[in-house]
């Protein structure tokens, strides 16, 4: 008899035989590196060669559509139709990756080769995308694939959308769901992206942080000039940029203008963070306590406040420093956002800033063709009561609600543009080191993944809620 039981224990079984490694590794073998022009042809295959024949398989009709802001970045989208009649899962994922950083690998490891390792902690799983974003979308397809499979049907309709360009700010991705709305309605989102709040069990967001990307740029002059002969005559740059950059920000990491940042934190939300307790687990950085907005649990710090970070700062050239004054000095600057701040105000805002406080000739502009907005559904929503029950059943573990996540995706062009209920389950950690040289997954973490999405996706085919 086809059961629930059984559907689960074959998704297991195909993750301890060793395919879903396979699978995965093939994933990772395409160097979908959407920052780079060069891998064009990469980002196109990965869809129209590696998902649109595991969709097709599963007896999904692919389409893949152009993105007219980012030609190398289409977007696929599979449809299971059962029945017209019954309600919509909306899923998604992205299969781009931020740049590989070649040469930069412990063990002189290939990014684009998935390499596995026994540490004393216990078996990782290494490759550029194994965390973000590729793992993900490829445990919920799985996941699908075994509930079909095991039931012969889902008893629901699918939507499966996959972008090729999340690590620039999903340029096109806005423009594209707002003209192809009904074409893309759905009655819920499922999707998994970030790390879990904890490796000791699961967890639920429902929504996300925004993010904002700044350039920061200060040109005094054409070259540089001998320090020794014009210093104490040549304003530098970059002094006079770090100072700038200081009155925006502490030396504690606190928002200075009171524009960047909330009024306030709703007490709805301070009572769900409040039940969360931030710590690094194994392989984590050690949290700074002094670091961040005073008076607030880390909880509140990274999930329901503002921060400012500089995440480059270039002057001169840092390969072969001159005794030279250097000419001009740039930074890369970020504001990670909730929804209860508008993000459009940011950059007039600081462009006046600086203005009254006497810093001439900076220049502040967007970094990224398109910015993600913060959204979040309402934790009293019921597919939120729904999920976390149908998750402690499968996993026997406590599930953590977290009002949105630290991080940022494009969950409000999903809540607020398509409209629909988003919920996203993580299957990745924090210490995954996603955006940086050795990315990787914990094999436990993915194969608890695939085990609770069969066993989501199972109970949504006996009612949405």
């Amino acid at each position: 008899m086809s059961t629930r039981e059984t559907a689960i224990k074959a998704a297991a079984t195909y993750f301890n035989d060793g395919r879903f490694l396979s699978d995965l590794a093939e994933q990772v073998a395409i160097r979908t590196s959407s920052r780079e022009e060069e891998y064009e042809d990469d980002l196109k295959n990965y869809l129209d060669r590696l998902m649109r024949a595991r969709f097709e398989s599963m007896g999904f009709e692919i389409e893949i559509h152009p993105n007219k802001m980012l030609e190398r970045a289409p977007f696929l989208v599979a449809k299971r139709i059962e029945d017209p009649s019954l309600p919509t899962l909306f899923c998604y994922g992205h299969g781009d990756t931020v740049p590989g950083e070649e040469g930069r690998w412990r063990d002189g490891f290939d990014p684009w080769s998935l390499e596995t390792v026994q540490m004393p902690s216990g078996e990782r799983w290494y490759g550029r995308g194994t965390a973000d974003n590729k793992s993900q979308h490829a445990i919920n397809m799985e996941a699908m694939r075994h509930v079909i499979e095991t039931r012969g049907h889902l008893g629901y309709n699918v939507t499966f959308l996959i972008e090729m360009a999340e690590e620039m700010g999903s340029p096109g991705l806005a423009e594209f769901c707002r003209t192809n709305r009904d074409m893309l309605a759905a009655d819920l989102l499922i999707a998994s992206d970030g790390p879990r709040f904890s490796t000791d069990g699961p967890d639920i967001k429902l929504g996300t942080r925004g993010a904002l990307n700044m350039r920061f740029r200060l040109d005094y002059r054409d070259g540089g000039h001998h320090s020794g002969n014009w210093g104490g005559l040549l304003a530098n740059p970059a002094i006079v940029l770090m100072h700038a950059l200081t009155t925006l920000v502490s030396r504690t990491g606190e928002v200075r203008h009171p524009g960047l940042k909330p009024e306030r934190i709703k007490n709805s939300v301070r009572d769900a963070l409040g039940k969360i307790t931030v710590t690094s687990g194994p392989g984590d950085p050690q949290i700074d306590p002094w670091w961040g907005e005073a008076g607030l649990t880390s909880a509140e710090k990274v999930f329901g406040w503002n921060t400012f970070e500089v995440l480059s700062f270039i002057t001169g050239d840092p390969d072969k420093p001159q005794n030279a004054v250097p000419p001009f000095a740039e930074a890369i600057c970020q504001i990670r956002f909730v929804v209860d701040t508008d993000p459009d105000t940011f950059i007039p805002l600081i462009r006046e800033h600086l203005e009254d406080e006497g810093f001439e000739g900076i220049t502040v502009e967007p970094a990224r063709m398109s910015m993600l907005r913060a959204s979040r559904l309402d934790p009293e929503h019921p597919a939120v009561d729904w999920a976390v029950q149908s998750i402690e059943r499968t996993t026997g573990k406590t599930v953590t609600v977290i009002p949105n996540a630290g991080g940022s995706l494009p969950n409000d062009i999903f809540l607020n543009i398509v409209g629909m209920p988003t919920l996203w389950v993580p299957h990745s950690y924090t210490g995954c080191s996603q955006h940086a040289p050795d990315e990787h997954v914990l094999p436990p973490l993915m194969k608890e993944g695939l085990e609770m999405m069969t066993g989501l996706f199972w109970d949504l085919g006996n009612g949405f809620p």
